[in-house]
């Protein structure tokens, strides 16, 4: 076969993955609008077969006939526990659940109130915008095509008569006693046996599905799936997605966003802060803090080490204590904290400058060159568009006594987790530009950070465009290998920074709301390279690897600041 010709069939599998993802995207939309759908009906057929021809690689062997355990896994993750068992999942906006008797479910991996309102029904709360419905869509539609995939093995004909295996499944599961060892072995060769997978893989993946009060929950997970198909395939009763009236109305209106920087300006006028220069970071909730109050705390012995060991252990769950104590040194020294309320699920800290000892910080040498009475507001990682949504907000001016009052931001400074496409896990990723997955639109931007910066930081760093994707669970290979080797040039995705990009570019260009020099530093540290097999998203978190990264951009955002 010529180059010519391979080339020309690479690039069209890029291209059809490309129009996948756009079909998706239309069709999300075009779901929501109507209000309702049936995932494995006629409405859900256009989502189903584009997820299917984009085989992502977060879903791994979805396109197989075998089920595929580390996606479940990594949508399981993602969605309340109990959702296999539900009939009707329903989307809403927030509508006062909280106060009722409900219980809000948190998914373990993303911030979002769930409710179970009954055995068959699943109330989600939307408050993130658009991205989180493409988000829930995509792993609902992955879920509900495995689980017709565990159907097919085990109905024998249209009466809904089923195999052996189903039969001992359903007697295990449905069992009031606790399984022994023998019980659960024997339970999982079964398993196995309808999810086209080995005794070994089943049992590896076991432990994982595994939370507390339900021990055998990939059992459970697996039955309620297949249950749930079966009844679609037999009696027509088919499983269906329902958008609430209000969360129709109220979406791209900017709700959420508005409350949440209502209350933070509020917040900043009441401390006597908002006529102050301000610094904006999105960041996550401990670096900023620890990089400005982890030295203060140490004894004089400790002090003397790697900073960063100190970092892994302030970041290591069972280090509470520790993490307290940092917290508390913050807030006797000029740190306010801000719970979110609005639905964002955004929290904020504000640090005043003017109440640091920087003779206790990691910053000690910049003392005399601190601008004056500089605030730095870190903002926790917004999910996709809510970034443009909540930045947007926050940037508008605020009227305080009648006036207008336009905040002096002086940097705008995001770091986040992206996917790498050269280089791996914990290295560090500078853009020069945004760009918007399936339209060309781009966000070129003067980058204050440059890799010269970070040069003597222990890890790799790459220069180049990034791409800010619709959803992490939409890529696969031959996209992502069109992105690193077309003239895009593009070094690795994530979700916010074009939607970002837009707030900044929208008020410093074209509203007069900020300065229109604001200073603007991206930087990114790599949680996998979706290029390597096995190193997708779904292979799990950064562990310490992420801990040296993290610090390292933190330390190069408070320096520039510092010394701005």
């Amino acid at each position: 076969m010529s180059t010519t010709n391979k080339k020309r069939h690479e690039r069209t599998r890029a291209q059809e993955s490309s129009s996948a993802i756009e079909r998706m995207y239309i069709t999300m939309r075009h779901l929501f609008n109507r209000g309702f759908y049936k995932p494995m009906g006629v409405s859900g057929e256009t989502l189903r077969e584009a997820l299917l021809l984009l085989r992502p690689e977060i879903y791994g062997s979805i396109g197989e006939e075998k089920a595929e355990l580390e996606g479940l896994l990594y949508v399981i993750d993602r969605l309340p526990q109990g959702i296999e068992e539900c009939t009707f999942i329903n989307l809403t906006s927030d509508e006062g659940y909280a106060n009722s008797h409900f219980k809000a479910i948190i998914p373990p991996k993303r911030r979002r109130n769930c409710y179970r309102i009954d055995d068959e029904q699943m109330n989600i709360e939307i408050t993130r915008g658009r991205s989180e419905i493409y988000d829930i869509l995509t792993h609902l539609t992955f879920l509900f095509v495995e689980s017709h995939k565990i159907s097919k093995r085990v109905l024998i004909d249209e009466e809904g008569s089923t195999v052996r295996d189903w039969q001992k499944l359903e007697s295990a599961v449905l069992s009031s006693e606790k399984l022994s060892q023998k019980d659960r072995e024997i339970a999982i060769t079964h398993t196995a046996n309808i999810l086209g997978r080995t005794f070994n893989e089943l049992t590896e993946a076991y432990s994982k599905f595994a939370i507390e009060g339900q021990p055998e929950r990939l059992l459970h997970i697996v039955y309620w799936l297949g249950k749930l198909a079966i009844e679609e395939t037999i009696n027509n009763t088919k499983r269906t997605i329902t958008f609430s009236p209000v969360l129709r109305e109220r979406l791209g209106h900017h709700i959420h966003g508005e409350v949440w920087a209502d209350t933070i300006k509020a917040e900043l006028h009441k401390n006597g802060l908002l006529e102050r220069p301000i610094h904006i970071i999105s960041a996550n909730m401990h670096s900023v803090m620890n990089s400005l109050f982890a030295k203060g705390i140490l004894k004089a012995s400790e002090s003397k080490k790697d900073i960063f060991q100190t970092y892994e252990a302030l970041s290591d769950s069972k280090n509470a204590l520790l993490r307290n104590k940092v917290e508390k040194s913050a807030l006797q020294n000029g740190m306010i904290y801000i719970k979110d309320t609005s639905g964002t699920n955004i929290d904020v800290q504000i640090f005043d400058t003017d109440k640091i000892d920087f003779t206790k910080t990691e910053f000690n040498y910049l003392k005399d060159s601190v601008e004056e009475k500089a605030v730095i507001f870190v903002m926790d990682y917004a999910f996709g568009e809510q970034a443009y949504e909540t930045l947007d907000e926050f940037l508008k001016p605020i009227k305080v006594d009648g006036k207008k009052v336009h905040l002096d931001v002086r940097s705008i400074s995001i770091m986040g987790k992206a996917g790498i496409l050269e280089g791996g896990k914990g290295d560090i990723m500078i853009p020069s530009a945004h760009i918007f997955e399936g339209t060309a639109d781009n966000y070129p931007f003067k980058n204050e950070l440059s890799k010269s910066d970070l040069l003597d930081c222990g890890v790799e760093v790459f220069e180049g465009t990034m791409i800010t994707v619709l959803g992490t669970s939409l890529q696969n290979k031959e996209i992502l290998k069109f992105f690193k080797n077309s003239t895009w040039n593009v070094i690795g995705l994530e979700m916010e920074g074009a939607h970002y990009q837009k707030a900044i570019q929208a008020a410093s260009k074209v509203r007069g709301s900020i300065n229109e020099d604001v200073k603007v530093r991206y930087a990114y540290y790599a949680s996998d390279n979706p290029l390597e097999t096995g190193s997708t998203l779904a292979s799990g978190g950064l562990g310490t690897s992420g801990v040296k990264p993290t610090y390292v951009i933190t330390k190069k955002i408070l320096e520039q600041i510092f010394n701005s």
